[in-house]
C-alpha cells in the first residue's frame, strides 16, 4: 500500500500515526511521533457502549429502562414528561431530548457542581426523546454511571477482565468526575495500536483470539444507523461515514474506522484542527487502495 500521497498531507493535519489492517495482509503503519498513550477524547464513548452491551448480557440493565427508574435519587422533583419518557437507549443515540450540550470539555474544568449526575438530569429536556440529534456528553456519561452502579466498580475495573485484558491492553487510565466515577463520555488514555484493536474487534464480530468477548448482535446495533444526524447517521455512541463505514471518533482526529466493503480497519491518532479535510484525505487517498 502506497501512503505517499496521504503522508504528504500528514504534517499539515498533525497526524501522529496511522494503522491499516486488511485480512490476510500485513498491517501497514506509519508513525510521526511515539506511540504513547494519549487522550482519545470522544472515541472513549464507544468503549462505554461496549460496557453497556456487556452489562445487558450479564442482566445488569436494559435498554428499555426509564431514567426515572435508573436514577431515582437524582431525578428532579416533578420531572417533565420528556424526562419521564427517556430510556437507557436514549443515552446512547444523542437523542436524549436536551437542547444544549452539557459536560463538554470546556465546561467540566470550571463547574462548581460536584454531583454531575444530578446536574445532568437537571438540564432542560426540551424535546421528546428519540426525536432530535444533539451531540451531548450527558448520555454516555450517565450510561457509564449506570454500568458502574450496577456492577459495583468503575468502568476500567469492569472492562479490564472482560475486554482490555483479553485484548492485551494493560490497565488504562480514564478521566473521572469529582466523585471518582469514570467519565464514560471521554478521557480514556490509549496508544494508537491499542485503539486500533477496537476497530479490529468490530471487524471480527466481537471475537478475539478464539474468545467471544461481546455479542456480535450488540456490535451490529452499535455500528448501524439508529438515528438521523444530518450526515450518514449515528449508532450507539458510534458515527456512520462514507462508503458504509462506521467509527469511534474523538476530538482532533482520534479515529478507528471500519470499512466493511473492503474488510479493512483504519485507525489514526492526530492533533488535527481541520478534521473535515482529514476525512477527505482518508476517503480519497487511503480508501481506494484498501
Amino acid at each position: 500500500m502506497d501512503l505517499t500521497t496521504f503522508s504528504s498531507k500528514a504534517e499539515a493535519f498533525r497526524v501522529l500515526g496511522v494503522m491499516i489492517s486488511r485480512p490476510g495482509r500485513e498491517t501497514v503503519s506509519r508513525f510521526w511521533d511515539d506511540a504513547c498513550r494519549r487522550n482519545i477524547y470522544s472515541a472513549s464513548k464507544t468503549y462505554t457502549a461496549l460496557a453497556v452491551g456487556i452489562a445487558i448480557r450479564e442482566g445488569l440493565l436494559s435498554l428499555d429502562e426509564k431514567l426515572t427508574d435508573a436514577f431515582p435519587k437524582e431525578i428532579p422533583v416533578n420531572p417533565c414528561e420528556n424526562l419521564r419518557r427517556a430510556t437507557v437507549r436514549d443515552l446512547l443515540t444523542m437523542c436524549l431530548g436536551q437542547a444544549k450540550p452539557f459536560l463538554m470539555g470546556a465546561d467540566r474544568c470550571v463547574m462548581e457542581e460536584e454531583d454531575w449526575v444530578r446536574a445532568s438530569l437537571a438540564q432542560p429536556f426540551e424535546y421528546e426523546p428519540g426525536t432530535r440529534f444533539v451531540y451531548n456528553n450527558v448520555g454516555p456519561y450517565l450510561a457509564g454511571i449506570l454500568v458502574q452502579r450496577r456492577a459495583g466498580c468503575d468502568l476500567v475495573s469492569y472492562l479490564q477482565p472482560r475486554l482490555f485484558e483479553p485484548m492485551g491492553i494493560r490497565r488504562p487510565t480514564w478521566e473521572t468526575d469529582p466523585q471518582g466515577n469514570t467519565f464514560g463520555a471521554g478521557g480514556l488514555m490509549l496508544t494508537l495500536p491499542e485503539m486500533h484493536k477496537l476497530g479490529l474487534l468490530f471487524h471480527q464480530k466481537g471475537e478475539w483470539n478464539g474468545r467471544q468477548l461481546i455479542s456480535p448482535l450488540w456490535l451490529e446495533e452499535c455500528s448501524r444507523k439508529q438515528v438521523e444526524n444530518g450526515r450518514q447517521g449515528y449508532g450507539y455512541l458510534m458515527w456512520r461515514g462514507e462508503h458504509d463505514s462506521y467509527r469511534a471518533d474523538g476530538k482532533y482526529g482520534q479515529l478507528s474506522i471500519v470499512f466493511p466493503d473492503r474488510d479493512a480497519v483504519v485507525s489514526l491518532q492526530c492533533e488535527c484542527r481541520d478534521t473535515a479535510a482529514l476525512f477527505r484525505a482518508i476517503y480519497d487517498d487511503i480508501y481506494p487502495q484498501l
